[in-house]
């Protein structure tokens, strides 16, 4: 497992290098700017026993990444509720609601956040948020952490044809921004979100804020992250800007 990692982190500062010069950043919410996941899961394993869901057992962290994290609603109530879809997508509506009590009073950012997304407008970059979150959770989380101004986009997969793992709401980032997916990377926590930009043609950088390397490692990323102080990502984006700066035309 070393050795894999390493070689990853060798691939991606090659990677990431060939972006320049790099014209723009796309960032997931959950998981990816902050650390919302605990929140999620608290919410769906109190609202499943209620409902004396499995019997009554509470669902399992393992349950939770397997068949939630980072799906899309409906996906998630078909997951819950194969026989109706319905009230699937009722509870998730209430499970959303509940998840925003909770973020209003819980939510953090991932470690190093400001650094990168400094980083990010010192170097001018455009910056999407993509999310398969509801917009009203997606706004929400995006104000608490002071980043509504930091975002030139915001695009929702309910305003896709088709959500993540679809490359469908990256590909509206690019058009929207009207930027190459060939000069940027996106930031992703979850399988569904790297297969989405992997798919869209975009390298991916994997944070694996609660999920674990070996499974992210499966929707290959370009480059694997603890969070956004791992020297590994800065390393990759040092490397990004000599390359910027070897091809960048003189005076």
């Amino acid at each position: 497992m070393t050795v894999s990692s390493t070689e990853n982190t060798v691939d991606a500062k090659f990677s990431l290098s060939r972006l320049a010069p790099l014209e723009a950043v796309l960032f997931d919410v959950d998981g990816t700017l902050c650390d919302s996941d605990p929140l999620h899961y608290y919410a769906f394993r109190e609202m499943l026993q209620e409902i004396n869901f499995n019997d009554g057992v509470p669902i399992t962290e393992e349950f939770f990444v397997k068949n939630i994290a980072g799906k899309h609603n409906e996906d998630i109530a078909l997951v819950l509720f194969p026989d109706d879809l319905q009230r699937g997508l009722k509870f998730t509506a209430d499970k959303e609601a509940m998840f925003r009590r909770l973020a209003s009073e819980q939510l953090k950012p991932v470690n190093g956040l400001y650094k990168l997304t400094k980083w990010v407008e010192d170097h001018g970059l455009k910056r999407a948020a993509v999310t398969n979150a509801p917009r009203e959770n997606a706004e929400l989380m995006i104000s608490l952490l002071g980043l509504s101004d930091f975002f030139d986009a915001v695009i929702i997969g309910d305003d896709c044809e088709h959500a993540k793992p679809h490359p469908e709401p990256y590909l509206k980032a690019l058009e929207v921004l009207n930027v190459s997916k060939d000069h940027t990377f996106v930031c992703e926590d979850s399988v569904s979100g790297i297969k989405a930009g992997v798919a869209a043609g975009i390298p991916v950088v994997g944070i694996t804020t609660r999920n674990p390397e070996h499974l992210l490692m499966e929707a290959k990323p370009a480059l694997i992250i603890k969070d956004y102080e791992d020297q590994k990502l800065w390393t990759a984006l040092e490397e990004l800007d000599k390359q910027a700066a070897a091809v960048k035309p003189a005076a």
